[in-house]
């Protein structure tokens, strides 16, 4: 989506609350969501039973840039070793997050001593003048649809759909996403229906069917019911 296209859309809409969609900011939105995943499907019923009360919650730290950033960091690291990283960034502008502006204007030479490497210090200078050129206009992603979301953050190198439904969940708070990627989601769902095998995308996509529109608090419960020991 050119960045036009993406502001038209974020201006000719309202933030999800101001439409009255529910989201994970709404109050009992989650009560609402297991209430409704317990009726619907029987195994996932005696999951929740067994995991307890839902823990999705939204992450409103920082800027929403800098969740975008700290996400490109943290890929395939440990979180110890992408914290420390993580933590040299920051050094590098005072010990806070650096705006968009400010990476632009970063050699990524600087970038690599704090201890990125060449692949994602290119990202996050990418995704740096997406920001400055309003391509993904992080003040108004809330007010685009789904899928607008993630085809604005997959225009930035090094992101993928799955940060992007990561986003979607976690910050925007969004409450129906299925991210049919993760291997956590993929393995509670062999667990949970006893499938043979980890299942594919369509097959996931007929099993969450009946869980809309909450299926990021029912995927919740499957990363979490890997976690716990089967009765």
């Amino acid at each position: 989506m050119s960045s036009a296209r993406t502001a038209a859309a974020a201006g000719n809409r309202a933030p999800a609350w101001a439409r009255g969609e529910i989201t994970l900011a709404h109050p009992g939105a989650t009560r609402r969501a297991v209430r409704h995943l317990k009726r619907v499907d029987p195994a996932l019923r005696r999951v929740i039973e067994r995991v307890g009360g839902c823990g999705l919650h939204l992450r409103l730290d920082g800027h929403a840039f800098d969740h975008v950033a700290r996400a490109i960091v943290y890929q395939q690291l440990s979180g110890k070793a992408a914290a420390t990283i993580y933590g040299r960034v920051h050094a590098l502008y005072g010990d806070r997050p650096p705006t968009p502006a400010e990476l632009v204007a970063t050699p990524p030479a600087q970038l690599r001593r704090a201890g990125l490497s060449r692949q994602k210090a290119g990202y996050l200078k990418d995704l740096a003048r997406h920001a400055v050129s309003g391509a993904v206009p992080f003040d108004t992603l809330d007010a685009l649809p789904d899928d607008a979301v993630i085809e604005a953050l997959t225009a930035v190198r090094g992101i993928g759909v799955w940060t992007a439904q990561m986003f979607m969940m976690f910050r925007l708070g969004r409450l129906d996403v299925l991210p049919v990627l993760d291997l956590g989601i993929q393995k509670g769902m062999r667990h949970t229906y006893g499938l043979r095998r980890l299942p594919k995308s369509a097959q996931m996509e007929r099993i969450a069917a009946a869980w809309r529109p909450y299926r990021s608090v029912a995927c919740w419960y499957l990363w979490r019911c890997m976690e716990i020991p089967t009765p």
